[in-house]
């Protein structure tokens, strides 16, 4: 639309100059001036045969008709109100469309102009209400559902720039990501002074990709942050205009990222090696490519339904229980709220992602067969510490899968009946007995139930420490 506005104004812009009217320009090029009109207004697209002869006309070149910059500062301010004026925003309105006169002064189509941004900017910034946000968390988990988890245009992609970087087995070089991130004209910079809402900052105008200095020489954290940041350019994304948007963008990039550093040909080729020797392991996927086991079980849903034929779940769970990430496609129920979200939902307490909480040796994974009410499960999962917390990172398929993985002889087996209230959330009767009304607890509050969803064109960022970081950087 707008470059068919643009090309009106051009053609509005040499007809005038050329001190003609529309039934004029219509009558020496054969067409009707009713019809040039709707040219100019960019509701019509004219054929190439009359856009040679509007350029004889003009004594112009079709290319100088068909040049994307608006012929005056004044073209341009129409042409912005007019796509403005097409936005979703603007239509919930319900108000009608402002055609700017030649009486209207460029002033006050300024001003109109500048309503609309900050109209465009609060609707970006918006607040989103816990519930939206889980909604649109709860549809972009089950849209991905629908797709095994696997996206193949990024597959692609993600070989395309690993190959490109001299990439061909094993773990991906910090020098393969400098290289990845020089074929898209940007460098790495290792700051210690990076915003505190940021994980990494691109500067778009210097060509600079801004991460945090390594805490961990060599460590996985910082390959997929560059990769993560790289991400946003090779997809072409644009700044997010709702947060359903931010959502989809940030799982994208996450994708990109494990896609580069656990690429899909020579990550088939060990997984399927493993699997005739019926010895998948994830901790060996992650040892094989230099990730962390987190990484290693995500990445693995990716490829295990579309390319090993298995259906799987993965789960992170916090110390207390929490659901803070879930997939699956193999049947498990995982608990849910009223929206269909699973984020902060308790999982049973028998399985495997809290029962191996309580064992002593956690330095290996643990294995665990757990009978629900859709099917009884085998899984795998690994502890390990984030911050103050502990956390479990559960990989695991149906029963009929387990004689493809390492670890299949356990004998330690559960049953869950959840989501029966009667399995595992409610006290026995003997100890609500003994110790109902007789105790007082004082509960820990978490920080996030009170903090508002984070807001601004990219949620949580804060704009003036940002602006200010990249104003002192971009002077050196």
């Amino acid at each position: 639309m707008t470059d068919l506005m643009t090309l009106g104004q051009r053609i509005r812009f040499y007809r005038t100059g050329a001190r003609l009217t529309l039934d004029q320009l219509g009558a020496a090029v054969g067409i009707a001036g009713s019809q040039l009109s709707l040219m100019e207004n960019g509701k019509r697209e004219p054929r190439l045969s009359l856009l040679q002869s509007l350029a004889r006309t003009f004594g112009v070149e079709v290319a100088d008709l068909l040049t994307v910059t608006p012929p005056t500062e004044r073209a341009a301010l129409e042409i912005e109100l007019a796509s403005l004026q097409k936005s979703a925003v603007y239509r919930s309105l319900g108000l009608a469309d402002i055609r700017p006169s030649r009486g209207m002064s460029d002033e006050t189509l300024r001003s109109v102009i500048g309503l609309h941004r900050e109209l465009a900017r609060r609707a970006r910034e918006a607040i989103a209400t816990p519930e939206e946000a889980r909604r649109a968390n709860t549809e972009l988990r089950q849209h991905m559902r629908t797709q095994n988890n696997h996206i193949a245009e990024i597959e692609v992609l993600a070989e395309e720039a690993v190959a490109a970087a001299g990439y061909r087995v094993g773990a991906l070089t910090h020098r393969a990501v400098g290289l990845m991130a020089e074929r898209l004209g940007f460098e790495l910079i290792y700051v210690n002074d990076l915003p505190h809402s940021t994980r990494s900052v691109t500067d778009l105008e210097n060509g600079r990709i801004y991460l945090p200095p390594a805490s961990i020489p060599g460590g996985h954290g910082l390959r997929s942050m560059a990769l993560q940041a790289i991400a946003h350019r090779v997809l072409g994304h644009h700044e997010p205009d709702t947060y359903a948007d931010f959502l989809r963008q940030r799982l994208e990039i996450n994708y990109f990222a494990a896609a580069c550093l656990m690429p899909l040909s020579q990550s088939l080729t060990f997984l399927r090696a493993a699997k005739a020797e019926r010895n998948l392991a994830i901790e060996d996927f992650r040892d094989a490519f230099g990730v962390t086991h987190e990484s290693a079980a995500l990445r693995f849903t990716n490829i295990a339904t579309v390319h090993l034929d298995m259906p799987v779940h993965f789960l992170r769970v916090g110390e207390d229980g929490a659901l803070y990430k879930g997939y699956e496609n193999d049947g498990l129920q995982l608990p849910t709220d009223v929206t269909g979200s699973t984020e902060g939902q308790l999982v049973c307490r028998h399985w495997s992602a809290r029962t191996a909480f309580t064992r002593a040796n956690r330095t290996t994974e643990f294995y665990q067969y757990t009978d629900t009410p859709t099917g009884t499960y085998w899984c795998s999962t690994q502890t390990g510490t984030a911050s103050s917390e502990e956390f479990s990172i559960t990989f695991g398929v149906p029963f009929a899968d387990a004689k493809w993985f390492r670890g299949r002889d356990t004998t330690t087996r559960e049953a869950s009946r959840c989501p029966d209230d009667g399995c595992c959330r409610r006290p026995s009767a003997e100890l609500a007995d003994r110790w109902s009304h007789r105790a007082w607890p004082s509960a820990r509050l978490h920080a996030h139930i009170l903090a508002p969803l984070p807001s601004g064109t990219f949620p949580g960022v804060d704009d003036t420490e940002l602006y200010d970081f990249l104003e002192a950087h971009s002077a050196r």
